[in-house]
């Protein structure tokens, strides 16, 4: 098969996040919150349906506590007062257990505790010798024996066969002096056997994987126009699927790869103090909602460690309302409109109730 020179230069990493600037080199954009350096630059998203910008990432944590949520908890899908598609999409289940292995993730619910806080402490540091950064930003005495907590820690360290090529200090967009690695005219064949490539239009669209030691695989791609990282990954699976061009690394290719290395936590405010049900009629609310991701990449291979927790209480016994009163007995509107129309089709507004009934004086 003819060979093809690609010049390849890489801008997000599918499946993991998805990124467009380098944290290190923005420091300064950085603010410290509980001990845990934060990235304001970089958001994340919740599930891989959800629409994504130039600086996002996923991680599937989230989605696991919210599947022991839905299924094992509420026992059916969490449905808000004002649902939101992002709220659809975690109802979804999309993503499981049944796309990790299980040494790579923990998780656990229960009643919140002092003596849950220390067991989940004692399963992450034996499983993989890591501490928590977001137990602490829950309340653990204010609970009742009624509310609940999640949790899932996920780890995955992978190493390439072989080390990639240091290349010289380039641009990335804006920025200058960014490390990077990959495969130049100098790397040996070995390390060119670690990659394949998936599919290629152009230097600004392609799509490679990176075989590790381990069983992942690193998909860098670019030129991606989809709105999600679902769609991303579907449209990539159909790119390779209709490729006619060589898969294989060849000698006169190229790759050129940014060192990656951040940490990012948020909130997700947007799920809080809002009541929802369960299937037993009982009423509870997302008191607290966070999750963390760390990313590294280099020319040795890379890391991810992702925390998600969610705190929900159940909503105290609502006093009985007091009896309304809907008196029209002055100045009222009326209108009349089709079921399903957009605009009535008769409307009034009266004060003067003589005008509109003859007996009143």
């Amino acid at each position: 098969m003819k060979k093809k020179i690609m010049i390849i230069s890489v801008v997000i990493l599918v499946m993991v996040v998805s990124i467009v600037t380098i944290t290190k080199l923005n420091k300064k954009d950085e603010i410290q919150e509980e001990g845990y350096e934060v990235s304001t630059e970089i958001d994340i998203v919740m599930s891989l349906e959800d629409k994504i910008g130039e600086n996002t990432a996923w991680c599937g944590t989230f989605n696991l506590i919210w599947n022991d949520l839905k299924q094992n908890l509420a026992k059916q899908d969490i449905i808000f007062s004002k649902q939101t598609e992002k709220i659809d999409n975690l109802n979804k289940g999309t993503f499981t257990t049944n796309q990790l292995s299980e040494d790579s993730y923990y998780k656990v619910y229960g009643v919140p505790s002092l003596q849950l806080k220390s067991e989940i402490e004692k399963a992450i540091q034996e499983k993989f010798n890591e501490t928590s950064s977001i137990l602490d930003s829950f309340d653990w005495k204010k609970a009742s024996p009624e509310d609940y907590f999640l949790y899932a820690m996920l780890k995955k360290e992978f190493k390439f066969p072989n080390v990639f090529t240091e290349l010289e200090n380039g641009k990335f967009g804006k920025y200058e002096n960014v490390q990077y690695f990959g495969i130049n005219e100098s790397t040996e064949s070995d390390v060119r056997d670690q990659v394949e490539v998936l599919y290629y239009e152009s230097k600004e669209n392609f799509a490679v994987r990176l075989l590790t030691k381990e069983n992942d695989e690193v998909i860098m791609t670019r030129g991606n126009k989809e709105e999600t990282f679902g769609q991303i990954y579907e449209s990539i699976q159909e790119k390779e699927r209709n490729y006619e061009g060589s898969h294989h690394f060849e000698k006169g290719d190229t790759l050129k790869i940014p060192n990656i290395n951040f940490n990012v936590k948020k909130e997700f405010q947007e799920l809080e103090n809002q009541p929802f049900f369960f299937s037993n009629g009982e009423e509870y609310e997302i008191q607290k909602a966070l999750q963390t991701i760390e990313f590294e990449l280099d020319k040795t291979g890379g890391k991810v460690k992702s925390e998600a927790g969610m705190m929900i209480t159940k909503s105290a016994a609502m006093l009985p309302a007091e009896p309304r009163e809907f008196m029209v007995d002055d100045t009222f509107s009326i209108l009349l409109i089709e079921r399903g129309k957009d605009l009535p089709y008769f409307a009034a507004q009266i004060s003067d109730i003589s005008k509109v009934q003859n007996g009143a004086k």
